[in-house]
């Protein structure tokens, strides 16, 4: 029986918790199958790692420091942005999600962390920085 390796087309369900509490984050269980190739940078060196070798309806569960998935919260990442700057209709929460466009074209996820009378601090740290996280997975297909 065939198993997975570098440059295979694969097609997994999981389901990703935070290995602290176990809080559910994401789940492919009531939709599609996640399908990618191996080796090529698609998802978090973990969970590449994590599926090596493993075989078609094979179940697994893996957990994955931080170091491996999204890494440490990043100080750098936090910005000080003037309410000035803010479209009118926007009105800033903490927690509310924002999309910034790049200088290059390309658009950057936000999240609001503080809320001042003049400015607020956005984080442009992936939402599962500093996290250590755990997936069980099934292999569906191997390709």
């Amino acid at each position: 029986m065939s198993q997975v390796k570098d440059k295979d087309t694969v097609k997994v369900h999981y389901t990703g918790k935070l290995s602290s509490n176990g809080q559910v984050f994401d789940s492919s269980l009531e939709r599609e199958p996640l399908e990618f190739t191996l080796g090529q940078g698609m998802l978090i060196p973990g969970f590449e790692k994590g599926i090596v070798d493993m075989k078609v309806n094979e179940k697994k569960t893996i957990d994955i420091p931080k170091d491996e998935a999204y890494g440490d919260v990043r100080d750098d990442l936090f910005h000080k942005v003037s309410k000035e700057q803010l479209p009118e209709e926007i009105k800033p929460e903490v927690g509310m999600g924002l999309v910034s466009k790049n200088p290059n074209g390309s658009e950057q996820q936000l999240r609001v962390s503080a809320v001042n009378d003049d400015h607020i601090v956005v984080d442009a740290n992936h939402p599962l920085a500093g996290h250590d996280l755990t997936f069980d997975i099934e292999v569906m297909e191997i390709k």
